[in-house]
């Protein structure tokens, strides 16, 4: 009878007798998150060989995000498009986040893991001291901030933005938000239900920022280097900017137009290698078509210089090596060094993107395409490593960034 016939087993797998060991072996020559992440969807036994290596193993190499969902391994010949992650129109990028400001709050969602959470709207805002105004003066008949621009000159733009996102710890998230080259600090923490700022404080042409040693630095134009202090509402526990204070003094160029009618501009970042705060100066060379024009870059002419930040004696250090195992990844929205002997990689190379913030152009491009340059410090041009991977130079495309997967 019919009922009496027993189900029929499915076949074993005989992928999942291989000795966890081995497959931790297998599982440790895996540089790619996608390979490793494919080799943990094998069946339970490879996965539980790959989560006893993640905590030995370095971390693995990043991930070239395009704002059209498009996800890249760079390292490695063949094109690699990662399937199934769908999340084009992110605004910013943190870590292995990507950032979707909505009316009802900051949706990030990690498009390897799927996991997600929210951050307050950027019209929900909890202002120090409460009853802040914005503050105007007239001069020869125009209303202009006084004594400068604050939180509450640009509060209300439709331009108002993310350029920079850090998840410090748990408990803190920093963001600089503002519009072209000014911006301010704003802090809150997961789950809360407003950011906070100080209202009065004077927003600046923020470059970077970083979560370094346990304390939040930011880097402007002039390349001081600032310390933020950090305190707790009294009331409700969150994070706010209790001060703000210059650890070093800069001492920055700024662009200026010669007499063959070039000009340099610059990009800073800052990152952390080997326990060292670095900040890394992009400079990019530019033709100037006619008085008044909108500097051109000239292609391939671009340079860094990096220096160290010396607490001690107040001022950046300039090196000349940022080390033999170590990249330096650069971008606005994410950057990093990361240690790459072990996968057989070059290293003293800066790695960047042409991924300009929004209505902060000092300079347009005479190219339709880019992608990601390679820089060896102390050399004097720029390879672009890898012919396959490139996007147009458009407003649409300008949010490329690294993201920096974890292990499953």
């Amino acid at each position: 009878m019919e009922a009496d016939k027993k189900p029929r087993s499915q076949p074993r797998s005989p992928w999942s007798d291989l000795p966890l060991d081995i497959g931790g072996v297998v599982f440790s020559r895996l540089p790619r998150y996608a390979d490793r992440a494919a080799f943990a969807l094998v069946c339970p036994q490879w996965r539980d060989a790959a989560r006893r290596q993640v905590l030995t193993l370095p971390l693995p190499l990043p991930v070239l995000a395009l704002p059209d969902g498009t996800f890249y391994s760079i390292f490695y010949p063949k094109l690699y498009s990662f399937p199934g992650c769908g999340f084009a129109g992110y605004e910013s990028v943190c870590d292995s986040w990507l950032v979707f400001p909505r009316d009802d709050g900051c949706f990030l969602v990690n498009p390897f893991s799927r996991a997600s959470f929210m951050l307050p709207a950027l019209s929900s805002v909890r202002l120090l001291p409460p009853n802040a105004v914005a503050k105007w003066s007239l001069e020869d008949g125009s209303q202009v901030a006084d004594p400068y621009i604050t939180w509450m000159h640009i509060n209300t733009s439709e331009k108002l933005h993310i350029s920079k996102l850090l998840l410090c710890s748990p408990n803190l998230v920093a963001a600089l938000v503002g519009i072209g080259h000014t911006s301010q600090i704003l802090m809150c923490q997961p789950g809360a239900s407003s950011w906070s700022v100080r209202a009065y404080d004077q927003c600046k042409g923020f470059e970077d920022m970083a979560f370094y040693q346990g304390k939040l630095y930011t880097i402007a134009n002039d390349e001081n280097l600032l310390v933020v202090n950090i305190s707790q509402d009294h009331s409700t526990g969150d994070p706010q900017v209790s001060r703000i204070g210059q650890i070093i003094k800069g001492e920055p160029w700024y662009p200026a137009v010669f007499e063959d009618d070039t000009m340099c501009c610059k990009k800073l970042y800052l990152v952390e290698s080997h326990g060292v705060l670095l900040m890394a100066r992009r400079t990019i060379m530019c033709r100037v078509p006619g008085p008044g024009a909108v500097p051109i870059e000239v292609a391939g002419l671009t340079g860094f210089e990096v220096y160290k930040a010396d607490f001690e004696h107040s001022r950046w250090v300039k090196v000349s090596t940022v080390g033999d195992d170590q990249l330096l990844f650069l971008g606005r929205r994410c950057s990093r060094a990361m240690s790459v002997s072990q996968y057989g990689l070059p290293g003293d190379y800066i790695l960047f993107l042409d991924d300009d913030e929004e209505n902060r152009m000092d300079y347009c491009y005479d190219r339709e395409n880019t992608s990601f340059g390679a820089y060896k410090l102390g050399s004097d041009g720029v390879l672009f490593p890898h012919p396959y991977i490139s996007w147009k130079l458009c407003d649409e495309m300008r949010l490329a960034a690294w993201l920096f997967p974890r292990d499953p």
